[in-house]
């Protein structure tokens, strides 16, 4: 077990030679704290869910993955609206600024993607866009299994999907060391060394300010590690097969994916989805980015997402 600990953090602390976040003048002023005054608060089944809801017309809903939030899409929410739509991004349970429930279980895909049509009912949303990201796709898969008909059009950027190309940095054993490395992520021993190997592998170059880089930061230290927990002990050892699901859809269908994401690659299953999804030869999207999209390429994923919508 010692052994296995000292392995897993010597990966960690390898992430370290990630180059420290530099200012960009191009960079939004827009602190975690102002981020988090504008979300409103959704009583789920299972606790409180936070999320943003700006603007009119037709809705977009935006999911983040693991270890993010809607904090993610800070970038792009503002110029969607002005293009005429209503965006609605939610924190999900563990993550973000949203409640963070004791519970293993609780955080399974079946459970989060419960979780979002219990959002949208609350907010009386039939039908919307769906734009997923990371392991936001497992939610998405579990949402439309429980309900097909809400979703009519998806957006696909670098997200779960299938076993072929999905190669998740950390692979843990429930329990004693995986619980171990969950409180060092929170208590701030290894965040940063998190953070710093998350955005080294996932950014083509880390212009992140530490302005920024508070928006992923705090969650942490404030304790959301527990749906992390779940996804790295259980999610990256047995993930589900959705084929299918996939295969029985007949929704229009947008794939944005960052030409060099190590950690879910796109070429190994490239040809299977758009066979599955029927995806146009007009509707692929190979952009010059990693894995964080949102992060390097807003403008980019917004006007291919409002060109798609207002054809």
């Amino acid at each position: 077990m010692r052994t296995k600990f000292f392995y897993i953090l010597i990966i960690v602390m390898s992430f370290t030679s990630c180059k420290s976040a530099k200012t960009s003048l191009n960079t939004t002023a827009l602190t975690y704290a102002s981020f988090k005054e504008n979300q409103k608060s959704f009583l789920s089944s299972d606790g409180n869910i936070k999320y943003i809801d700006k603007g009119k017309g037709n809705v977009i809903l935006l999911l983040h993955g693991v270890p993010s939030s809607s904090w993610l899409y800070r970038k792009m929410i503002d110029e969607l609206v002005a293009e005429g739509f209503r965006v609605i991004a939610p924190d999900m349970l563990g993550f973000g600024n949203s409640d963070n429930p004791d519970g293993y279980d609780l955080y399974n895909a079946h459970n989060h993607g419960k979780r979002i049509l219990e959002l949208m009912n609350g907010l009386k949303i039939n039908t919307w866009t769906h734009i997923t990201h990371d392991a936001g796709g497992l939610w998405t898969w579990e949402l439309l299994k429980q309900d097909k008909k809400r979703i009519e059009k998806l957006i696909l950027l670098n997200t779960i999907i299938y076993e072929e190309g999905f190669k998740p940095p950390i692979r843990m054993k429930r329990g004693f060391f995986a619980k171990t490395s969950m409180w060092m992520y929170r208590n701030g021993i290894t965040t940063n060394l998190l953070l710093n190997g998350l955005f080294k592998s996932g950014l083509m170059e880390n212009n992140l300010t530490e302005n920024e880089i508070e928006g992923y930061k705090i969650p942490l230290r404030e304790g959301k590690t527990k749906a992390m927990y779940y996804f790295f002990s259980k999610t990256c050892n047995a993930l589900p097969d959705y084929s299918n699901l996939i295969t029985s859809l007949n929704l229009p269908v947008v794939l944005i994916w960052g030409k060099y994401d190590k950690m879910l690659q796109i070429n190994p299953q490239k040809n299977k989805l758009i066979k599955a999804l029927k995806i146009k030869d007009e509707n692929i999207h190979i952009i010059e980015a990693k894995h964080f999209i949102q992060e390097e390429k807003p403008k980019e994923i917004n006007k291919i997402i409002v060109d798609f919508l207002k054809e």
